[in-house]
């Protein structure tokens, strides 16, 4: 199979493909428009940040697999992915050290202004006075909104420098809290109020779209700091600027709404980052993150090449529309099953999923299907008499 990495990932990623015989072709300069013309005949498309949209995965006659060499997959066109019957997989989780890393680094310095600190002194301007006035971390709540991989490590990290932690999550439960050591609170607007410091960790989607707004600032305590290294469209970004005017909150931002897409880029929101400390979407971005992405892409592409199905895919369906399981038990032979799925398809009956697992010695196996409706009795009697069938049976699914 033909692999193009489309982004700069560790050689190791490279050499590890090789070694499983796979073609592979590196291109990390590649724009998100030159990707249609690009990815040719390429099997599995590996990137990180360069953006893939529908016209590259029409353009692209063998294209079966798109690896995100991280978490989030929202530069990808799903919809036109799911058309095309393109599976889409991801590397949750191992860029988690990282991300936790640096959130934790914008909350020591958005407390202490070292970005505008070090500028001063840059200039031969010594501020003693005016950055040595920093509230301090120890014994203050940090409040965070998501509680996945990264949210969990934040708050390990936070604990270790000896702050409260409360936090938001739909998926938080009682015992987890325990378990934890923090305070679940039920909404957002208490998790404002009770913080010294906010810091993002949820994933883009519909539901996500500007979580944080206006009215959630409105509850945020003056010169709370707040943090976000999710995704720039999770926050308001005007609610943003005017709650930093208004209530003097100090900001750490790893993201941005319309970010450059790729390495480089021209920075448009000139105003918004001279308010904060920033850093121009680097979280996952340390060797040792980049390592154990390499490791998953790797991991993806073999269970893909042993299996034909990969490994971390977001795009599958999650419950099956099947209201019929149809269970043939058949000699391992020529034909079998297709004489199966020639009846079916008589009849037009579809079949949803399908698998077939072969016995030792590999004389028999069995068929499950997954289907649209339920076979007449008089096609399933035509099939029992099938000499190669030793058994069917038909079951409706709830």
């Amino acid at each position: 199979m033909k692999v193009l990495i489309a982004d700069k990932l560790s050689e190791q990623t490279v050499t590890a493909l090789k070694n499983i015989g796979m073609e592979v072709t590196v291109n990390p300069d590649l724009k998100a428009e030159d990707l249609p013309s690009a990815v040719d005949d390429a099997d599995i498309l590996v990137l990180r940040s360069t953006r893939v949209m529908g016209k590259t995965i029409e353009s692209a006659k063998n294209l079966s697999l798109i690896i995100r060499a991280g978490a989030g997959v929202n530069t990808i066109d799903i919809a036109s992915a799911n058309a095309r019957g393109i599976y889409v997989s991801n590397c949750p989780g191992k860029n988690t050290d990282a991300v936790a890393e640096l959130a934790i680094g914008l909350l020591v310095a958005a407390d202490r202004k070292i970005a505008d600190a070090t500028a001063d002194l840059r200039n031969s301007l010594w501020k003693k006075k005016e950055y040595g006035k920093a509230r301090g971390l120890k014994g203050r709540t940090l409040g965070i909104i998501g509680f996945g991989a990264i949210g969990k490590a934040v708050a390990r990290h936070a604990q270790g420098l000896d702050m409260k932690v409360a936090v938001w999550s739909k998926s938080l439960t009682a015992a987890m809290a325990e378990e934890y050591e923090v305070t679940h609170l039920p909404d957002l607007g208490s998790l404002a109020q009770q913080s010294d410091a906010i810091s993002v960790h949820v994933a883009y989607n519909k539901e996500t779209h500007h979580l944080v707004n206006r009215s959630f600032f409105d509850s945020v305590k003056d010169g709370a700091i707040f943090i976000n290294t999710s995704r720039g469209e999770v926050v308001d970004t005007s609610a943003l600027k005017e709650a930093i005017k208004t209530k003097k909150l100090r900001v750490g931002l790893d993201v941005f709404e319309n970010e450059p897409a790729g390495g480089e880029g021209k920075f448009a929101d000139k105003e918004l980052a001279q308010m904060i400390t920033a850093t121009p979407h680097i979280g996952a971005s340390t060797d040792q993150a980049s390592e154990a992405i390499a490791d998953e892409v790797v991991r993806i592409v073999k269970a893909f090449q042993e299996t034909g199905v990969p490994l971390n895919t977001v795009n599958i369906r999650a419950r099956s529309s099947a209201t019929q399981s149809l269970v043939v038990r058949h000699y391992n032979r020529v034909g079998v099953l297709a004489g199966v799925l020639d009846k079916l398809r008589n009849n037009g009956i579809n079949v949803e999923e399908m698998t077939n697992i072969i016995f030792e010695t590999s004389r028999a196996a069995c068929c499950t299907l997954l289907l649209d409706a339920a076979p007449s009795s008089q096609i399933l009697d035509q099939m029992s008499k099938d000499e190669n069938i030793i058994e069917v049976a038909l079951k409706a699914l709830a």
